[in-house]
């Protein structure tokens, strides 16, 4: 019996700091539903007796129960996971901006390993990898069946390894086998910010990170001071971050007090509404923010609180809809819960999970028809032409081809700021 409730509260402790905060465990134990839990650890104590006596080798506690977790966590959603020391270790070095790997973000959709988005000027994103590519094997294993976790394990290494991808591409029936060389992965989340033309500034942002708010501040700074009159947001193939750092982005662009995102939850702290704290510093400046399928989580916050406050036109296509909260809990060996706790919805209460933002121009990226070299360098030059007639006092450095929807963002802005200037002379 002493046996048994040491197997009910490791069972318990696995389950989340929930427990701890419903009460003692006696309490616990009215509960119909806790009644039939408990009835079910039977089962799994009846299971790890007979592993533990009758499997051919003497197998660790400690793998046991680590093994118990991730599968019960995998249970739940493609974003639960139970992570052993060294995964939380990785977690946090992620979270704070360095680590060696391919610069991907992947998922689990369909049962299939997904990504969501390269990472700008990544292996990955050199080697021509794209959002909603599935990856069917690793090093030549399928990945029928694979975790988040385990994937992440295979694809992350030391820098200068090599890793072989089998890739299915959406639309296409054809196997692609690419090999990549791992890098050290440095995330700086403000990947160019520049005066494109007409004093439009343009601000493309790869990733949600702790450092995210200050890189974006300086940004605003530089182009403030290069006279920037109105702004393009570029989320495009940004997977998203942190939920604190996707508010501090957002009311950069808002008034103080308005509603950016809510969050709702089984348990009442989880019910949370987001507000901006300050008067955005780009308040009021004309506005357009550009997003594709590789625009998830924390690109959705900001793209639809601007959407819902009519603040700005969000142009591109449809975005990946990841709308749900990770908490993570950490666990006294070191080892931790990242558990989904909640999902978000933007200030008019519009769900985004498995939903995703619709922009209100729909602008389908237009890929370049594949050419040889000097052909390409002839549109280049095109392009460049027709900026130089749009603008012929635009600095040589701010010259750059334009792909097809940052050119319909420019124009698009051009308009806006035209009938903005037209009702400020209107008496």
């Amino acid at each position: 019996m002493r046996r048994r409730w040491w197997l009910i509260w490791i069972l318990a402790a696995g389950i989340g700091v929930a427990a701890a905060q419903v009460g003692g465990l006696e309490a616990k134990r009215a509960s119909p539903d806790n009644e039939e839990l408990y009835k079910e650890l039977e089962l799994f104590e009846q299971a790890l007796s007979l592993v533990r006596s009758d499997y051919v080798e003497a197998p660790e506690s400690k793998q046991l129960i680590y093994g118990a977790l991730k599968g019960m966590l995998a249970t739940l959603d493609p974003y639960s996971q139970f992570l052993d020391p060294d995964s939380y270790n990785e977690l946090k070095v992620e979270t704070e901006g360095e680590f060696g790997g391919l610069g991907v973000e992947i998922t689990i959709k369909d049962d299939l390993l997904t990504i969501i988005s390269p990472i700008d000027d990544t292996p990955a994103f050199k080697a021509g990898l794209q959002a909603g590519d599935r990856i069917v094997k690793i090093d030549g294993q399928i990945t029928r069946g694979i975790t988040l976790l385990e994937a992440v394990k295979k694809l992350r290494g030391r820098p200068g390894t090599q890793v072989a991808l089998t890739i299915l591409r959406e639309g296409e029936n054809e196997l692609k086998d690419v090999t990549i060389t791992r890098d050290i992965i440095k995330f700086q989340s403000v990947r160019e910010a520049k005066i494109i033309e007409d004093h439009i500034g343009y601000i493309r942002l790869s990733d949600f990170r702790e450092n995210t708010p200050k890189d974006l501040s300086e940004a605003i700074t530089k182009l403030k001071a290069e006279a920037m009159d109105g702004v393009i947001l570029d989320l495009r193939n940004n997977p998203g971050g942190l939920l604190d750092v996707a508010v501090s982005v957002t009311e950069q662009f808002l008034d103080r007090r308005q509603i950016i995102v809510t969050t709702k939850g089984r348990l009442r702290n989880q019910n949370l509404e987001f507000r901006s704290s300050i008067d955005g510093s780009l308040n009021g400046m004309p506005m357009v923010v550009l997003i594709n399928q590789g625009s998830a989580s924390a690109s959705e916050i900001v793209a639809g609180a601007i959407q819902d406050h009519h603040r700005g036109v969000v142009i591109g296509t449809k975005s990946h809809g990841k709308g749900s909260v990770q908490t993570v809990f950490p666990l006294k060996d070191g080892s931790a819960l990242r558990l989904t706790t909640s999902k978000w919805f933007t200030p008019g209460g519009r769900p985004i999970h498995g939903e995703g933002i619709t922009p209100d121009v729909d602008v389908p990226f237009e890929r370049p028809p594949d050419s040889n070299e000097k052909s390409a360098e002839e549109a280049a030059e095109a392009v460049f032409d027709r900026v130089e007639a749009e603008n012929p006092s635009a600095e040589p450095a701010n010259k750059k081809p334009l792909d097809n929807q940052l050119a319909r963002a420019v124009d698009l802005l051009k308009g806006i700021k035209v009938l903005g200037s037209r009702e400020k002379a209107t008496p």
